[in-house]
């Protein structure tokens, strides 16, 4: 696809460094794909300043991948086995992805089916498809950082590709988050509501209504530590509310 736009460097001395990974990342031959910036980017047309460059990659290829970038000399940080490293050359750097840091959102081989290719740097890569693409911003709401204006730029220029079935499926645990974004988008863009399909707010309303008939959980539970560990930690340092796992206290009957 020819990308709609592209983001400017924070940093244009970057650009070199930047150009000489993606090279090294073909090379390698090992599966990966450009998201973050680049890509909300290249599919909605908005240009903005970007400090780095996101790859994801599945779990499995993660060390393949900073282990060949240690052997050509650079530097490399493991900030969070969990889901992210980087690759740095001086002050330059770039993250290496393969889940998200709540765990609700691993790299998979459906991230790479119909995946899409720009030019980035003068070489070609694939970019997260569309319905990953908001996957992986869902959960991004925290006091420093909230991408629900990506989810729902995305949802107005990209919603016939979107795989929505898919998009449930991936938040079938969570899916009240992805019932707030929808409703979001709608009241954002109140003429371009269709856009969504019927039947999954009618699946979504129809959960929300079961849900409403049913006792409230026995046990305090605070999902917000899924969307930012430090903006709800009094509420399980303090008030008793469980994390995403673990004991918290039983609410009274």
């Amino acid at each position: 696809m020819d990308a709609k736009a592209s983001p400017t460097l924070a940093n244009p001395d970057a650009e070199a460094f930047y150009t000489h990974a993606l090279r090294q990342l073909l090379d390698l031959e090992c599966p990966f794909l450009v998201s973050g910036t680049y890509a909300v980017s290249a599919y909605t047309g908005i240009t903005r300043q970007t400090k780095d460059l996101d790859i994801f990659c599945k779990a499995g290829d993660y060390t393949r991948i900073l282990s060949h970038f240690r052997e050509l000399g650079f530097s490399i940080r493991i900030e969070d086995d969990r889901w992210l490293g980087k690759v740095c050359e001086g002050e330059h750097f770039f993250d290496v992805i393969f889940a998200s840091s709540n765990g609700t959102m691993p790299v998979g081989d459906a991230w790479f089916e119909g995946a899409h290719t720009i030019e980035l740097f003068g070489s070609r890569v694939s970019i997260v498809p569309p319905t990953e693409l908001i996957w992986s911003k869902c959960f991004i709401q925290n006091r420093t950082r909230y991408d629900g204006a990506d989810v729902a730029h995305l949802i107005l220029k990209t919603h016939e590709e979107i795989d929505w079935e898919r998009l449930l499926a991936y938040m079938e645990v969570h899916w009240e988050v992805l019932l707030v974004h929808l409703l979001n988008f709608r009241w954002i863009y109140p003429t371009e509501r269709e856009r969504i399909p019927g039947w999954l707010l009618d699946e979504l309303l129809d959960r929300l209504h079961a849900q409403r008939q049913l006792p409230l959980p026995e046990m305090k539970v605070c999902r917000g530590r899924m969307l930012s560990r430090a903006d709800y930690e009094i509420d399980v340092a303090e008030w008793g509310f469980a994390d995403v796992g673990g004991e918290g206290e039983w609410r009274e009957q």
